[in-house]
């Protein structure tokens, strides 16, 4: 089976979860496959949340025939060094440092500020003692920076 089609079946699975895939990476060879995927929600990824999604994946993956050879399969949360891919995922990164790279007209802007709030697909960042918001569709990249 072809990568697009596992990753729509697992997305498929992840979402009846109430989960978001964030990312899937197959490598390996014939030999063993190793399948890692990322998933996120909006109150941050517990182990028997992985657990859940693991068992659900596997089984899905045995009665379909997904993949036809020895598997590895890991699950797991994307770490801070992913990008925030759906908005949901703002929501509990309030009052946290944040990197974004969005569009601004023809330009492309970086901005480093603490999210402060949502409204809507609005986003609003303190940076430089200064209000800043960036719509959500305007957003290229965006990271969480960790600060200790």
């Amino acid at each position: 089976m072809e990568k697009e089609q596992i990753y729509s079946k697992i997305e498929e699975i992840v979402a009846s979860l109430g989960y978001f895939l964030i990312d899937l990476n197959i490598r390996g060879d014939s030999h063993m496959r190793i399948i890692e995927v990322y998933i996120d929600n909006e109150k941050g990824i517990t182990p028997l949340d992985c657990s859940l999604v693991s068992s659900a994946v596997n089984q899905k993956i045995s009665e379909e025939k997904i993949i036809d050879e020895n598997y590895r399969l890991n699950i797991s949360s994307p770490g801070v060094e992913r990008s925030l891919k759906y908005l949901l995922q703002y929501h509990k990164h309030f009052n946290r440092k944040l990197e974004v790279h969005y569009k601004y007209g023809e330009e492309t802007k970086k901005l480093t500020g603490k999210l402060m709030r949502l409204e809507g697909d609005d986003l609003f960042f303190e940076s430089s003692n200064a209000e800043v918001k960036i719509n959500f569709q305007n957003i290229i990249t965006a990271k969480v920076l960790i600060s200790f």
